[in-house]
């Protein structure tokens, strides 16, 4: 990489530029553009998520406030809040989104030989829903509750990474439930969900498939036990259970064999059931799957917290999906780099780097290389010796 190429421009070199011209042509997205390409609100956008702006003047006021940056990074005028507004509005949000997915093709790759610490050659998902609240006044069209509104994204995440493999945008009052009727369940592959999946048919639908799920049970539960294995109670583990549902509707729509797997989370003083079709994997295998499944909170909580998506720069549907479609971008970008550069730490590290040096002209390697100071002996190197022993 160039040192005299900027981090911002490194960082979007991980897109192929060949492919957004693809998608430029697909979706027409300059038509009667002069000035103001799809190249140049990427870089906007990217530039506001990395560095956490707040709004359309602030990141007006920051770009312009650098005018030899701006034209080496292919800008020929300054750029306006209204135009930057303008192509967030209008621009089709489905081209980000084909963008992203092309990246998360390339970030499975990377991250296809990770290890989770289990013993098991599955492919492992976790499928969960994260609501963003919205303002009533500013959002109508996503109305969710009478004073509120709000969007979901649905995501399913492949925990080698973790890298997200499907998002769905939806308005908030779509139920979690619903969005296993757009999934294409993969064979062999087990699939973590919290109890808000809990839908016997669909369930269904998955093991039909070749698939596996661990879910944890709702407190209704009716099970009737044909089988029990023994298990280790110092593991944490109460029973493990081989049975079918009790109910006859329920059994209706899941005819086949369930297994429930009692534990005792002693951390957190707390029980919990779980339910698989998987009748091979160990017992306490089954209660490590579900605690994997706390990586999508994790996701959930990058996002939010380190992209810039709780300040939107338009207030449109397309406007509000293509500022959540380049956020993930970003993210995934991020974790490619940090990937194809090997670097220690956590994702969250490497963008807080980045974040603060997007102008430098330094290569990405040596800048996000560098070892933390090691204090010998405790000894703080910052302080003067008062006196020479």
């Amino acid at each position: 990489m160039n040192s005299g190429r900027f981090v911002l421009t490194q960082i979007l070199d991980l897109i192929h530029w060949q492919t957004l011209s693809r998608l430029v042509s697909k979706y027409n997205a300059e038509s009667k553009v002069r000035h103001f390409g799809v190249r140049q609100q990427l870089i906007c956008m990217a530039f506001a998520q990395l560095t956490w702006r707040n709004g359309l003047r602030d990141i007006e006021a920051c770009l312009n406030a650098k005018p030899e940056e701006l034209y080496h990074l292919g800008f020929r005028e300054p750029v306006a809040k209204s135009t930057l507004a303008d192509a967030n509005e209008t621009r089709d949000w489905r081209l980000w989104e084909d963008l992203a997915k092309n990246l998360i093709n390339r970030a499975r790759k990377l991250y296809q030989g990770e290890t989770l610490g289990l013993d098991l050659d599955n492919t492992i998902y976790a499928l969960d829903s994260s609501t963003i609240d919205l303002t009533m006044s500013v959002f109508p069209w996503a109305k969710f509750r009478s004073t509120k509104s709000g969007i979901k994204l649905h995501t399913l995440l492949d925990l080698r990474g973790p890298i997200p493999t499907c998002i769905y945008i939806s308005d908030a009052k779509l139920s979690d439930v619903n969005y296993l009727d757009a999934l294409i369940f993969e064979p062999g592959a087990i699939y973590i969900m919290d109890r808000g999946y809990v839908d016997w048919a669909r369930l269904y639908q998955i093991a039909s498939s070749g698939a596996f799920f661990v879910i944890r049970a709702k407190d209704n539960l009716r099970f009737t036990r044909y089988k029990s294995h023994p298990v280790d109670k110092a593991t944490g583990l109460r029973s493990d259970q081989i049975g079918k549902l009790t109910i006859p509707k329920s059994r209706g729509d899941f005819p086949t064999y369930l297994r429930r797997v009692y534990f005792y989370d002693e951390e957190k003083q707390k029980h919990l059931v779980f339910l698989t079709n998987n009748l091979q994997i160990p017992a306490l295998t089954v209660a490590k799957l579900y605690k994997k499944r706390w990586e999508i909170e994790l996701f959930f909580k990058w996002i939010k917290g380190n992209l810039e998506i709780k300040h939107y720069y338009g207030t449109s549907a397309n406007a509000v999906k293509t500022q959540i479609w380049i956020a993930v971008s970003l993210y995934l970008m991020v974790a490619i780099l940090h990937k194809s550069l090997k670097l220690p730490g956590s994702l969250r590290n490497t963008l807080q780097i980045l974040s603060v040096h997007p102008f430098d002209k330094m290569p990405l390697n040596e800048l996000l290389m560098k070892t933390t100071f090691q204090n010998r002996g405790g000894q703080n190197f910052n302080q003067l010796e008062m006196f020479d022993l």
